[in-house]
């Protein structure tokens, strides 16, 4: 005779039990191999070169070169990355806040030609302001009339940006003439300082300016994006933007300010390569607009830290081939892209979803 079940034993009211701490949602670790990367570059450029106080001189140099280039495309990464919008008008900006920076000094002559340091930076960040104030309103206008009704449509945003980009170039040819403008350093940001003397290196004075305001931009993104209810905002626009506008947040109005903000960074990095080149023309942002995206394709499309690294390794690329070989030193980034790319497809700190 088969006996009846027993009752079952009561539940556990605490549930079943967790498993190891930590196990449970595992946390990302962060990748350090592009970083290693880099070392590895400068490393390996330094028996090529021979000399290490010309070696430390081209590495700062590059490193340098990369801070700018980032400030340039991190406008162009965070739209995209953001707001998934191709804009291949992005060079315009770049035109637009170098020309804007030339009219600030030539206003300001005595402080950019004065000894006083501080005059000096007051005049060059003066100039940062009113290049950012002027590609900002200009980035407005540019998404209202020429992205807006390209959303989600990449190819018509390709072609459209770049129609934009056309025509902004010949509006500053309108405004300050098609010709080449001086763009001089301020004299507390010229000449180099000499390290260890001799056969030591030479650091010039506005390449440890431009690292140090490439930091600055750095800091400013993640800060923002990562520790702000701004950033929260925008990130989870990107991941759910109906559930976000149905608890009462506009969407649209922070990616136009997202598109505004990218291409003030433009005009910042307009001004920052117009004094590393010292001169200025109006088709400098279709020039360096094919350098912003070998970086963005190397460090991963709409990654801001793959974007910092990106930059950091074609200026220094860029540097050593230039010293060594000049004659390879124009395809030295796309061979470095090319390279990255088959080993790491999808760029160095790929974006997921993307």
């Amino acid at each position: 005779m088969t006996s009846l079940p027993g009752p079952a034993a009561p539940a556990d009211p605490a549930g079943p039990a967790p498993a190891a701490a930590g196990a449970a949602i595992p946390r990302a670790e962060f990748d350090a191999r592009p970083f290693l990367l880099l070392g590895g570059l400068a490393l390996a450029a330094l028996p090529l070169i021979g000399s290490p106080g010309t070696w430390v001189t081209l590495t700062v140099a590059g490193l340098a070169m990369g801070m700018i280039v980032f400030v340039i495309a991190s406008g162009l990464t965070l739209v995209f990355g953001l707001m998934d919008v191709l804009n291949f008008g992005h060079g315009v900006f770049i035109a637009l806040g170098a020309f804007v920076a030339t009219s600030v000094f030539a206003g300001l002559a005595d402080w950019s030609g004065s000894s006083s340091p501080l005059l000096n930076l007051g005049a060059v960040f003066v100039a940062m302001l009113a290049a950012m104030a002027v590609a900002g309103a200009i980035g407005w206008a540019f998404e209202r009339v020429i992205v807006r009704p390209v959303y989600g449509q990449h190819l018509k945003q390709i072609l459209i940006t770049m129609g934009g980009m056309i025509v902004g170039e010949e509006l500053i040819k309108v405004v300050w003439g098609p010709a080449q403008l001086p763009l001089p350093l301020p004299e507390a940001l010229r000449g180099a300082w000499v390290l260890g003397g001799g056969e030591g290196a030479a650091v010039e004075k506005y390449r440890v300016f431009a690292v140090a305001a490439g930091l600055v931009v750095l800091a400013a993104m993640l800060l923002t994006l990562n520790r702000t209810k701004i950033g929260l905002l925008i990130r989870a626009g990107v991941q759910d933007r109906e559930m976000v506008e149905s608890l009462g947040y506009r969407i649209r109005r922070l990616f136009v300010g997202v598109f505004v903000v990218g291409s003030a960074l433009a005009g910042l990095g307009g001004v920052m390569w117009g004094l590393y080149q010292q001169s200025v023309v109006p088709q400098m942002g279709a020039q360096v607009n094919v350098l912003i995206f070998i970086v963005i394709i190397i460090g991963g499309l709409g990654s801001t830290l793959g974007c910092l690294v990106g930059a950091l390794l074609v200026g220094l690329m860029a540097n050593y081939t230039g010293f060594l070989a000049p004659k390879v030193a124009l395809f030295s980034n796309i061979a470095l892209m090319v390279a990255v790319l088959l080993w790491r497809p999808q760029g160095l700190y790929p974006v997921a979803n993307r």
